[in-house]
């Protein structure tokens, strides 16, 4: 839930897709609907990663002329407790192919 939390203020018109495998601990159903209750508007899809991603990413506007890729140094459950970093990646081409794939995944059906 901590991490949903974090996109409570994200614009309704804002797409927000979170790509995961949901290992370990992982979001559950209730939580994902409790979040739903409480920011009804805010439009949140799961995909499957396929195991393609340890580290996080924040991908805005893909495949616009506003495209921004940011590489998290560590989880966003921890952000704010210790010292990390969130850097923008420059060659964004490297990612390209790996994203298009992710985008064609399937739904992630949450515990």
């Amino acid at each position: 839930m901590k991490t949903l939390v974090l996109l409570k203020d994200v614009p309704s018109s804002v797409e927000v897709i979170i790509f995961s495998d949901n290992i370990g601990k992982g979001l559950h159903t209730l939580e994902y609907q409790d979040f739903c209750e409480e920011y009804p508007f805010r439009k949140i899809t799961f995909q499957k990663s396929g195991g393609e991603f340890h580290d996080r990413y924040i991908i805005i506007d893909w495949n616009t002329e506003h495209q921004r890729i940011y590489h998290c140094g560590a989880s966003s459950k921890d952000a704010g407790q210790r010292i990390t970093s969130i850097t923008e990646v420059v060659d964004q081409m490297i990612y390209t192919d790996l994203i298009n794939k992710l985008l064609k995944n399937p739904m992630l059906k949450l515990r």
